[in-house]
């Protein structure tokens, strides 16, 4: 780890992947906070064409800035999707500068976008650690979840209502396919009072015949 003056106002220390760059002192908009340091390399020149590094900064066709030397502090800034900082790239003068595009605090993460390319070749396999993706994330797995809640409401309702339309049926005297059904002392004393009328109806006619 490259040592830093302590009049600069950033410091490398430990981020959510890894290592990485933070303000010790209030950095206004639009200051260039550290230039992106390395080697340049030229796509012409086979050997040069041929390294290999997730610190390589290309500033076009032919020119490219191979950053994973030691002393380059701006390799540590992480990308961010919305970043507090920016690349400010001079393809003519070969030269990098990150600049910030907020008012950055103390103790805040100095980061910037590193651009489509890079994203999709390195951290959309993995998923991107960012404030703003993180954010998202937690967003998601929080409205996930109150679906899962809602729908286990729902369920537990259900379950309820059926299970109050089944002791109802109950209740009611009613069988479970939905026929009505009278009970055995109904229908015994209905048939008493059958037997009882037809006997009454008998005696009647043997009066009248006497």
């Amino acid at each position: 780890m490259p040592d830093i003056s302590s009049n600069k106002p950033y410091r490398i220390g430990r981020s959510r992947t890894g290592l990485g760059l933070f303000a010790t002192k209030p950095i206004k908009k639009g200051t260039k906070i550290v230039r992106y340091l390395g080697p340049l390399l030229d796509s012409r020149n086979k050997k040069h064409d041929d390294i290999e590094n997730k610190y390589l900064f290309e500033l076009n066709g032919r020119w490219t800035i191979d950053g994973s030397v030691r002393r380059n502090v701006a390799r540590y800034i992480n990308h961010a999707c919305r970043p507090n900082a920016e690349s400010d790239v001079s393809a003519r003068k070969r030269k990098v500068v990150i600049r910030a595009i907020k008012n950055i605090e103390p103790g805040e993460e100095i980061n910037y976008d590193y651009g489509t390319d890079y994203f999709k070749a390195y951290l959309k396999p993995i998923g991107c650690k960012c404030d703003s993706c993180e954010r998202k994330r937690k967003k998601l797995r929080a409205e996930a979840r109150e679906r899962k809640k809602r729908a286990k409401a729902r369920a537990s309702r259900r379950a309820a209502k059926a299970k109050a339309t089944l002791n109802g049926h109950a209740v009611n005297g009613k069988l479970l396919n939905g026929h009505g059904a009278k009970s055995k002392s109904t229908k015994m004393a209905a048939a008493k009072s059958m037997i009882f009328a037809t006997a009454k109806s008998r005696n009647k006619g043997r009066g009248a015949s006497a």
